[in-house]
């Protein structure tokens, strides 16, 4: 982003209201993930988190349910879903809800897909690397949060490191250095 100008500085501040309220407004519609944090805060009040977990989790579900022939498929699937997710965490700025959505995500995705996901092959490669990748930043950001949320995670945490030791990603786990038990 350019630095402003202080003599345009200056000259915005000194504006009168209304022409600062339509600028504003002007400059706000541009950007769907603010006007969409603004909604979240100034409208909601910031008290509709648990709803907008819901709705996520709910989308998680039917996704699973879907008829995905290739681990392809449910690869392109969950990168739509952690998109939903993370646009969550930047509208809301609820890490412990990107942590849990994530996790319940991919272990929805094991639990349901098991035979997509068992063995690693040139079919699977992709998405086994992926599997891993978001395993890794989910326990990053999982050890970001505070410590006595470790207990809530635990056993699904420890339930994902078991599947991705398992099952198609069992390689990139080892390479990346994933722990086998969250503790």
């Amino acid at each position: 982003m350019p630095a402003i100008d202080p003599d345009l500085k200056r000259a915005i501040v000194r504006l009168p209201e209304n022409e600062k309220d339509k600028l504003l407004l002007r400059l706000i519609t541009k950007d769907a993930l603010l006007l969409e944090r603004l909604q979240f805060e100034l409208i909601e009040h910031g008290q509709t988190v648990d709803e907008r977990r819901m709705v996520i989790r709910e989308f998680i579900d039917r996704t699973v349910r879907l008829k995905q022939d290739s681990a392809g498929w449910i690869m392109m699937d969950m990168r739509t879903i952690s998109g939903y997710i993370t646009r969550h965490g930047k509208v809301t700025k609820d890490k412990y809800g990107e942590v849990e959505l994530g996790i319940y995500m991919l272990n929805s995705f094991f639990e349901e897909r098991p035979d997509q996901l068992r063995t690693y092959n040139s079919r699977t490669d992709k998405c086994a690397l992926y599997i891993a990748k978001r395993t890794d930043q989910l326990l990053k950001k999982l050890l970001k949060l505070d410590p006595d949320y470790f207990v809530e995670f635990a056993d699904d945490m420890n339930s994902l490191l078991q599947r991705v030791h398992t099952f198609c990603s069992a390689h990139y786990a080892r390479q990346l250095g994933l722990p086998k038990e969250f503790e």
